[in-house]
């Protein structure tokens, strides 16, 4: 195990390469980061997530919520069955493993699991990937360059190379950052697996519903059945 813990009555706080003691509950609350002035930015939609500066931490704040239709009425409650079944325990474990591997994803800062009787809920804390874009954000502005293409495409492969099943991979989970290198987010529900081709294909076919959906939803993508054709041939290319 690489996450540190610490227990407080019903709470418990994690960390990776941090010292829980540093370490507040306000930290969990947006309020608290907006009343300092320290959010820069916010992504909206189902579920808000802030980015906030604090001292040499550019992090990322999420709450976990429900989908579907029972997130309608559940919302943001969660059965508890032990730390380490928690949703918020496994995505943090998770990539801390990743980023031991040396893949390319945002490094785990902290995380909150709140118990009440037999329910949990939950907050995450990761660094902001600098100066990130987006395959959607992209899209919508101009057409991917074959580089980048082919970047997305490789980074896939690796990640499958190295048994990482991603359970929501869309086009706006995959950045790019300042420096053009491509990283994968938000590994709720994700997995370590062995690698084999039934999940791969599975989730590359997720992966290609994402761009085809995106197309209909917007009046501005810049994306064409040529280029998934092209990106698929390299991913297929990586793995064999």
């Amino acid at each position: 195990m690489n996450t540190q813990i610490q227990k407080n009555n019903n709470q418990y706080l994690l960390s990776w390469q941090f010292n829980t003691s540093d370490l507040s509950n306000d930290w969990f609350r947006s309020e608290y980061w907006r009343e300092q002035d320290k959010i820069y930015a916010q992504k909206k939609g189902r579920a808000s997530v802030w980015f906030f500066n604090h001292h040499n931490i550019k992090g990322v704040l999420r709450h976990y919520w429900r989908g579907g239709l029972i997130g309608k009425l559940l919302q943001d409650q969660y059965f508890y069955l032990g730390l380490e079944k928690t949703r918020v325990f496994q995505e943090f474990e998770l990539l801390t493993q990743l980023k031991q591997k040396g893949l390319n994803v945002p490094e785990p800062i902290a995380a909150q699991v709140t118990k009440s009787g037999l329910i949990y809920r939950g907050d995450i804390i990761t660094s902001a990937i600098s100066g990130a874009q987006s395959v959607l954000d992209i899209l919508k502005q101009r057409e991917l360059t074959k580089h980048e293409n082919t970047q997305v495409a490789q980074c896939i492969a690796t990640f499958h190379q190295s048994g990482v099943y991603h359970a929501d991979l869309n086009i706006n989970n995959i950045l790019f950052d300042d420096q053009g290198e491509v990283f994968l987010i938000d590994f709720d529900r994700g997995e370590l697996r062995e690698p084999k081709l039934n999940w791969q294909k599975s989730n590359i076919s997720r992966l290609q519903r994402s761009f085809e959906k995106e197309k209909n939803r917007n009046s501005d993508f810049y994306w064409q059945d040529k280029d998934w054709m092209e990106l698929h041939k390299i991913y297929k290319k990586c793995m064999a």
